[in-house]
């Protein structure tokens, strides 16, 4: 038996939702448990190795790096910024929506209730997004700070896992624009909101895996007497790049 109009809403957005949460927390076990199959966890392998090299460097190499983490606070404080004004710009929308236009475009339930759902959701998806930024641009300004104290005694983890978190605050940000996505086409009805929700979950799944080896970088030696990085044999237990210890 078909839905009627105010009841396809009670069955296409949570399963919608559903099968966004159940993605991320299957994303989620693989970045704990097998992070050399992520994207995420790749490129925090790798970002280890950078920093524990750039801190080895010369000042110019530093001044390099620098640089690179500026680059990064600054999209971060731009997407931040974006986020809250797009999420300023949510209670204009709600004001200006035409009645006529939500009762004869969309399908689906048109009722204040719904709709002032749907806008809250969406401002917190903008919220969260902004947050997310903004704790992603805090710790790489903290990256920098430690890594602007030349020959100190910081120990490499320090930077590292700034750095680290810095990422992983920045890629919540991007995951929380992506739901943010999601909710705004449900306010064009249901259908559209569960059909972006299973082609974003197809195209993500192809984004964050990853199929290519986590190379074992090694350093040769500088002026200023950088230790060669030896190669951990295979099968050895190296740390998860981005919480606990896992075996690779």
């Amino acid at each position: 038996m078909l839905l009627d109009r105010e009841s396809i809403d009670l069955v296409l957005v949570p399963c919608g939702l559903v099968i966004l949460f159940g993605y991320h927390l299957f994303l989620l076990y693989r970045i704990l448990r097998h992070p050399q199959t992520t994207v995420i966890g790749y490129e925090n392998h790798n970002k280890r190795a950078w920093v524990e090299r750039m801190l080895k460097g010369t000042p110019e190499e530093t001044g390099i790096a620098l640089q690179v983490i500026s680059s990064s606070i600054s999209a971060s404080s731009n997407l931040a910024s974006l986020s809250i004004a797009l999420s300023s710009l949510i209670g204009t929308w709600v004001g200006s929506t035409s009645k006529v236009f939500m009762t004869e475009v969309i399908y689906g339930d048109t009722s204040p209730t719904t709709s002032s759902v749907k806008y809250v959701a969406l401002l917190i998806c903008f919220l969260a997004a902004f947050t997310c930024f903004i704790h992603s641009a805090r710790y790489f300004v903290h990256a920098s700070f430690l890594m602007s104290t030349l020959d100190s005694d910081i120990p490499v983890s320090y930077v590292q896992t700034s750095v680290i978190r810095g990422g992983n605050f920045w890629a919540m940000g991007l995951r929380a624009l992506y739901f943010a996505t999601t909710l705004l086409l449900w306010i064009f009805g249901p259908i559209p909101m569960f059909s972006c929700s299973i082609f974003m979950v197809v195209i993500l799944h192809s984004l964050d895996s990853n199929a290519t080896p986590l190379h074992q970088f090694q350093f040769t030696s500088n002026t200023r007497g950088m230790v060669k990085r030896v190669p951990r044999p295979p099968g050895q237990t190296l740390y998860n790049p981005v919480y606990s210890p896992t075996s690779y």
